[in-house]
Formats: structure tokens, C-alpha cells, sequence
């Protein structure tokens, strides 16, 4: 700007200052610069109630808790059974696989009494409970040959009772068709 326009606006500003323009005339501005589709609603600020805080804090300790815990039951280190004794581990491979094949056989001929299978089967469930702790102590046991060994003898005791259960279920369907045997005779 040139010098005289300065100077006359500076000298003459309170007569600048005196006339201003009416609230209409800004709303009119306004409205053309900033028509009402284009102007963003305000948005109100979201509150959270500390009642709904704790209730999201919870649910995250919960799911947290349950995801460490199945990480814990899946990062669960195996054990080298081989390692500890080479023997024991053939003879824990040995009687686990009698176990197995002693169940099927179980279940096979349960079929002709299932309550009685349902008996021998809680007997057999509570030694398998024991032997699975003892699968889990393995772990962290300081003497691993010990608890191998009574994994082992825990084997053992389930093959005996299964092959007691296995002759009990026979010797009662051999009496059961000696008796209808014997009914058909009279």
C-alpha cells in the first residue's frame, strides 16, 4: 500500500470503526459461503460410564485368562520318553497299546450288558485319571525314571483289570446262553 493510503486510514480509523455491518448481513455471508448440506453437524463428545469401563475391563481380563490358559494347556512341553529310559519307555509304548486294544474288546463284548460295562468302565476311568496326573507330573518331576515307572505299573494294573472285566462279561454270557440253553431243553 501506498504511504497517503496508510496514513489516511490510520488517521481517520475511528470513523472506520463507527458504522459495522448487521447480524444479517453476516448470517447472508454465511449462508452463501457455507450452505447448510455442506456445514458438518457438531458432533457431541461420547462419554463412557465407569460402569461400562469395568464391564469391558472384565470381559478383556476374562478373555485373556482363558486365551493364557489354553496356551498353557497347549505349550504344555512333551516329554522324550525315550530319553529318560529307553526300556521303560518301550515298555509304557508296550501296555499303553494293551490298554487300548483291552478296551476295544471291552467295549465289544459290553454290548450285551451295558450296565455292567458301565461299572468296569468307572473303574478303568478312575485308574486312567491317575495315570494322566502321573503323565503331568512327568514334567516337572526332578526323578522322571520313578514316575515312569509307576506310569508303568499303572499300565500294568489296568491290563490285569481289564482282562478280570473281560472274563467276568464272558463267563456271564456263557451263563446266560447256558441258561437259554437249558430253558430251551425243558
Amino acid at each position: 500500500m501506498s504511504k497517503r493510503l496508510e496514513d489516511f486510514i490510520k488517521t481517520n480509523r475511528a470513523e472506520f470503526d463507527d458504522i459495522e455491518p448487521g447480524v444479517e448481513l453476516w448470517n447472508n455471508i454465511e449462508q452463501k459461503l457455507f450452505p447448510k448440506e455442506i456445514i458438518p453437524a457438531k458432533r457431541e463428545a461420547k462419554t463412557f460410564t465407569l460402569a461400562f469401563v469395568l464391564r469391558v475391563a472384565a470381559i478383556v481380563m476374562v478373555v485373556m485368562a482363558v486365551g493364557f490358559m489354553f496356551y498353557l494347556k497347549i505349550s504344555r512341553p512333551a516329554v522324550n520318553l525315550a530319553a529318560i529310559n529307553p526300556e521303560y519307555a518301550k515298555q509304557q509304548m508296550h501296555y499303553a497299546s494293551l490298554v487300548k486294544n483291552k478296551r476295544s474288546e471291552l467295549k465289544v463284548l459290553a454290548q450285551s450288558d451295558p450296565q455292567l460295562y458301565k461299572e468296569f468302565s468307572s473303574e478303568i476311568a478312575k485308574m486312567d485319571s491317575t495315570y494322566k496326573k502321573l503323565n503331568n507330573d512327568l514334567v516337572t518331576s526332578p526323578n522322571q525314571d520313578l514316575v515312569l515307572r509307576a506310569m508303568i505299573r499303572n499300565l500294568q494294573i489296568q491290563t490285569e483289570v481289564l482282562n478280570q472285566q473281560l472274563q467276568v462279561i464272558e463267563q456271564f454270557n456263557q451263563m446266560k446262553k447256558e441258561q437259554q440253553h437249558e430253558s430251551k431243553n425243558i
